[in-house]
């Protein structure tokens, strides 16, 4: 995987996507004091994420992947981590009961401060500014000095992840995550909905099932899995100085992990064969996303998954799908079969978040819950016809009480995104509508643990 690449080998492709500097000596600067802090994850971590994602693979696993579309700098909080941690257990809870396999908790968290944009230029009454490109980059402030890209934020950027991940590491190890709290994890503002009144039944199994396990002498204390969880960090690599500054080599294998995150991922924007986004994350060794969407053909994914993954590691490589609901039928079988049959080792993940974006009547950028399902049912549809797995779930979605999607059990309308609309990018789901979706998946996973039980029978 490693010939010819080096960390900075990156800098001679063509690059889209990134920003210019205006001091190019201030850039260095920085790049040398993040190539000189601590990493932020560790390459046993990564190691373990990959071995996880190959049972994925397999069917033998889910993959749960969810946070922000964009984090923010003003927006960071302990209250914002938990309750978005809160929701990622509360939809594991749900996915695991249906799909009866492990699922494996990715937050799009702790690192995702960059995004692509289709324009390099914004225009606002009249006024022409360089695109807000998330908060590692600019400001999202519309002003001539908010708009120049500072690579001093990028240090901001570490500062806070750096934390993110010290209260995601409490959660997930001091005993947040205890199946014995499993009703201490709805949020107060759901209380009420639909989806809350479905999870509250099935943890009220669950605490039965646990109740006969400690008789049997079966607890927290002899099970970690019982009191413990594992969850990991992910993000798009799109802003190459940073996930350089952050790549180190592991002394017990010798291989190179960039340590800004246990995955990554190459967006719809940036998985040009011979591009510098996809030079870079071919020579390192964490699991890599690719977001697949109705552009993409069959050659050049191949063509892709063979330059990011040439020994066809099981766990290295996630497909995610992003095609939209009226496109998924169409886009996808195509690209499934043509893996499938080239016999490549991947994780097919559904993301029917970015495909099914429309501004509403409102002048809000939103989604539809309604379009995100009928992906979701696609997405489950073609892998039955196709005879492969569906391994895994990307959403963007929030703890807080917000109204960015329109449609699910609240009956969210245009009228209403205006009272909480506070994303920094793309509509979210919020905690009702993520613990909805996660009841209609287990109900689709159930049905293809079914399905495949049957036919193992009859074979």
């Amino acid at each position: 995987m490693n010939n010819n690449w080096s960390p900075s080998s990156w800098r001679s492709k063509p690059i889209l996507q990134v920003p210019t500097y205006p001091s190019q000596e201030k850039l260095e600067a920085v790049e040398r004091k993040l190539a000189s802090n601590p990493p932020l994850v560790f390459a046993g971590e990564v190691r373990r994420l990959k071995e996880r994602l190959a049972a994925a693979s397999e069917g033998k696993a889910f993959l749960l992947q969810g946070g922000d579309c964009a984090e923010a700098f003003a927006e960071f909080n302990a209250d914002m981590i938990r309750d978005t941690f809160k929701v990622m257990l509360q939809m594991s809870v749900v996915l695991t009961y249906g799909a009866a396999v492990p699922i494996v908790k990715v937050g799009r968290m702790a690192g995702q401060f960059a995004k692509p944009r289709s324009a390099d230029t914004e225009t606002i009454d009249g006024v022409e500014l360089p695109s807000y490109r998330g908060d590692i980059i600019n400001d999202i402030e519309f002003t001539e000095a908010s708009r120049v890209p500072n690579p001093e934020r990028m240090l901001d950027a570490y500062n806070q992840a750096t934390a993110n991940l010290n209260l995601l590491r409490a959660f997930a190890q001091g005993g947040f995550a205890d199946l014995n709290q499993i009703h201490k994890w709805n949020l107060d503002f759901v209380g009420d909905s639909a989806a809350s009144a479905r999870y509250q039944e099935l943890a009220a199994r669950i605490e039965e099932s646990l109740a006969f396990m400690r008789a049997c002498g079966i607890d927290g204390d002899s099970v970690n899995q019982v009191k413990e969880t594992e969850f990991y960090t992910s993000h798009e690599a799109l802003l190459l100085t940073y996930e350089e500054a952050l790549t180190r080599v592991d002394s017990l294998s010798g291989k190179y992990y960039d340590c800004s995150a246990h995955m990554l991922w190459i967006g719809d924007r940036t998985r040009q064969i011979d591009g510098a986004h996809v030079e870079f994350l071919r020579g390192v060794d964490n699991p890599i996303g690719v977001k697949c969407g109705p552009t993409s053909n069959p050659d050049d994914l191949m063509k892709l998954i063979d330059r990011l993954n040439p020994e066809n590691e099981a766990g290295r490589i996630t497909l995610i799908a992003r095609m939209a609901h009226d496109k998924v039928h169409e886009h996808l079988p195509p690209l499934v079969r043509r893996v499938r049959d080239e016999g490549a080792k991947v994780v097919w993940s559904c993301d029917p978040m970015h495909g099914n974006t429309h501004k509403a009547s409102s002048g809000y950028k939103t989604r539809a819950f309604d379009r995100i399902l009928k992906e979701v049912d696609g997405f489950f549809d073609v892998h039955a016809a196709e005879g492969t797995h569906p391994g895994g779930i990307h959403i963007e979605m929030t703890g807080k009480d917000v109204t960015e999607c329109i449609g699910g059990a609240q009956a969210i309308g245009d009228e209403d995104l205006g009272d909480r609309y506070h994303t920094h990018c793309d509509p979210r789901l919020n905690a009702s509508q993520s613990v909805e979706l996660a009841f209609l998946l287990a109900e689709q996973l159930k049905s293809d643990r079914d399905a495949n039980g049957k036919k193992a029978a009859a074979e």
